[in-house]
């Protein structure tokens, strides 16, 4: 699919951008999946100030749509209108080292490489995000974790843009943490993030890094085109129980399986279109919901038109 140019109207609105526009632009290759369509208008700010200001000259009724390193994301077919928005590592990649066992962090940086800095600091409480795929806006928006940690567990302030340009910091208290949910502001894009950790020893952290690793590699298709866990545990439940024991392990619909080692993950096998892959995980609720009386939400985040 191909969408209208939105570029000669929106750039004359914007004589003092320094981040990058680009029409029709191909998401798939900003996918851990590689599926999808393009956006309409991919916008790449250059840092925070050209953020807000993009933002507070953009036309209220284009749509935006935030994406991060693309490891919880399946972009559909027919792309995505208005524009999307990708912050990148040279804008939005610092790490900081402040006192008090503090970490602050930009959000385009891996969950993996904030890890290793706190560790590389002595700072303990933050390994657990070795075992996440992703960024910390990402992490941020979804209140991100694993192996016994959550975001919510260490963050003290987030900061970010919301839609009319505006820079607003919010409190772990504003931020309205549940599982995988966070209640600030849907229109709001994070930018950075505050973490307290406690002093540790960096041996003994480092060491807890590669046994999360080791758990990743030994129960996760961590190597194909994934797109990590697609469905949430349901309270009292498992996820990847409850597809096992609905018969979906190694289910292939077109292109697109749910993986033999973990079959809360589906994969694609190299073809796969993003209908395939969506498909199949419609299908797997449906069997769950139809074998176990369990409704299965998804993790994963969709986007854009069919």
């Amino acid at each position: 699919m191909t969408f209208r140019d939105l570029t000669p109207d929106i750039a004359p609105l914007l004589p003092e951008l320094r981040g990058k526009l680009s029409a029709n632009e191909p998401l798939a290759p900003y996918t851990w999946f590689r599926v999808g369509g393009p956006a309409q208008l991919l916008f790449m700010p250059a840092d925070e100030a050209d953020l807000a200001y993009f933002l507070s000259r953009l036309p209220s009724d284009i749509p935006v749509t935030v994406i991060g390193l693309g490891s919880n994301l399946i972009v559909r077919d027919g792309g995505v209108a208005g524009v999307v928005i990708r912050l990148s590592a040279k804008g939005f990649g610092e790490i900081a080292i402040e006192e008090n066992a503090r970490l602050r962090v930009g959000a385009a940086v891996p969950d993996v490489k904030a890890a290793r800095a706190a560790a590389d600091a002595g700072i303990d409480g933050l390994a657990f995000y070795r075992g996440i795929p992703g960024a910390i806006g990402g992490a941020l928006r979804m209140n991100a974790g694993a192996h016994g940690g959550e975001t919510k567990d260490t963050l003290i302030e987030a900061r970010g843009v919301d839609r009319a340009g505006n820079i607003r910091i919010f409190s772990i208290a504003d931020m309205g943490y549940s599982y995988r949910h966070c209640s600030a502001p849907a229109d709001v894009i994070f930018t950075q993030a505050l973490f307290q950790g406690r002093p540790g020893d960096s041996t003994a952290i480092l060491a807890e890094m590669d046994r999360i690793t080791q758990a990743r590699e030994a129960s996760q298709p961590i190597k194909e085109k994934t797109g990590g866990s697609t469905f949430k545990n349901p309270e009292g439940h498992k996820a990847w129980q409850l597809i096992d024991a609905a018969g979906c392990r190694g289910l292939v619909v077109g292109d697109a399986q749910v993986s033999e080692m973990h079959c809360n993950f589906l994969i694609n096998r190299g073809a796969a279109t993003a209908a395939d892959i969506e498909n199949l995980g419609e299908t797997v609720r449906a069997r769950v919901l139809e074998t176990s009386g369990v409704e299965l939400h998804w993790e994963i985040k969709r986007i854009g038109v069919a």
